[in-house]
């Protein structure tokens, strides 16, 4: 590949707004879950999968299941999506604080309980 392929490539990839919103790290097993918010959804999935895969997640108790349980009893999914933002004003974290509530309580609501605390951007 030409070098000014890769400086393209690489200029899009920077100027393409990452999806913001609501994920979860869910162990199906026990129907317990991380349930966090993040300005770049792609970006802290992999971040949580990695760690987990190294043994250097920060939450203790996931990581415990996660060795005791393996990967294929975890599910890694997107809740909820915020429309992208033209308006520089807007408050992406004060939006994504209120989804992520609203998404602990319904997820409360039907028996899932929450590993740690809420996971904020």
């Amino acid at each position: 590949m030409a070098d000014v392929d890769r400086k393209a490539l690489r200029r899009d990839y920077k100027e393409t707004p990452r999806p913001a919103g609501v994920y979860r790290v869910r162990n199906t097993a026990q129907r317990r879950a991380l349930v966090g918010s993040s300005p770049n959804l792609p970006g802290i999935l992999n971040r949580h999968r990695f760690q987990l895969d190294d043994g250097s997640h920060t939450d203790k108790e996931l990581q415990r299941d996660w060795r005791a349980l393996g990967a294929d009893a975890f599910s890694f999914d997107v809740l909820d999506e915020l429309p992208p933002q033209d308006d520089a004003d807007v408050d992406v974290g004060e939006e994504l604080a209120v989804l992520l509530a609203m998404w602990r309580d319904k997820l409360a609501a039907v028996g899932e309980t929450f590993y740690g605390r809420a996971t904020k951007p």
